[in-house]
């Protein structure tokens, strides 16, 4: 079985679409999970709606870790809630995923709309690029990371006290003991508004930053960043 773990702070806005799409590959064998951190919108109703497991969660390590534990598949799959996820989107990355004998594996990704060739050339630039490059060295997942439940428990999970990019950490973790690869039979559109809110430029370092930090010094434990920051300020 898939299990699918999506952390999730009022996220109305965006959930259904996800969830939507995600039913559409009509697999039978997938769970949907969404650990939801305190959510004061129409989220955990519209999951519900959907038949998703709802479990308690926290910040988004605390959400997957969570998930994962209440989640009944051998392989799981951790997505943002804000995605868009092209047709057939399951069906092709598990296929990848057992062709290749991967044991966790990430995806590039590619913005959903706004200054679309600005966009793809940052997120090329400052991920999709590196992602390639470094990925035996430092293999990176944001996002979209897919893992077997096996190599989730040795890692341990998701380190919660790290602050920023403990996504990347924990692909690194699991790259040691298992076997990691990028899905490239399907996509992930993210959000813009990260670039948006903060601005191409600023965004684009602190992610650099942050990756120098990770080679030189190790995980990123203080940081200002809160999740779902960037809905809180639109609507300020």
């Amino acid at each position: 079985m898939l299990s699918v773990i999506i952390p999730t702070l009022n996220e109305e806005k965006n959930i259904e679409a996800l969830l939507s799409s995600l039913l559409s590959d009509k697999m039978n064998s997938v769970e949907l999970v969404v650990a939801d951190g305190g959510s004061k919108d129409r989220t955990i109703e519209i999951a519900k709606k959907y038949g998703a497991k709802i479990v308690d969660g926290g910040t988004p390590a605390e959400g997957r870790n969570l998930g994962a534990a209440a989640a009944e598949g051998d392989v799981l799959l951790f997505l943002d809630a804000d995605l868009k996820l092209p047709e057939h989107f399951l069906k092709n990355s598990l296929a990848e995923f057992e062709e290749k004998e991967m044991d966790i594996a990430s995806y590039h990704l590619y913005p959903i709309k706004g200054k679309l060739l600005l966009n793809r050339f940052t997120i090329n630039l400052f991920y999709n690029y590196q992602q390639h490059v470094f990925s035996r060295s430092f293999p990176m997942g944001a996002m979209g990371i897919m893992v077997r439940k096996t190599i989730f428990d040795k890692v341990g999970g998701f380190d919660e006290t790290i602050k920023l990019a403990e996504d990347v950490h924990f692909v690194q973790q699991a790259a040691k003991i298992g076997k990691f690869g990028i899905i490239h039979s399907t996509r992930i559109y993210m959000p813009t508004r990260r670039f948006d809110r903060d601005g191409y430029f600023r965004t684009g370092w602190t992610y650099l930053m942050c990756a120098l930090h990770m080679a030189c010094k190790g995980p990123v434990r203080k940081s200002s960043y809160r999740f779902n920051h960037y809905e809180e300020n639109n609507k300020g």
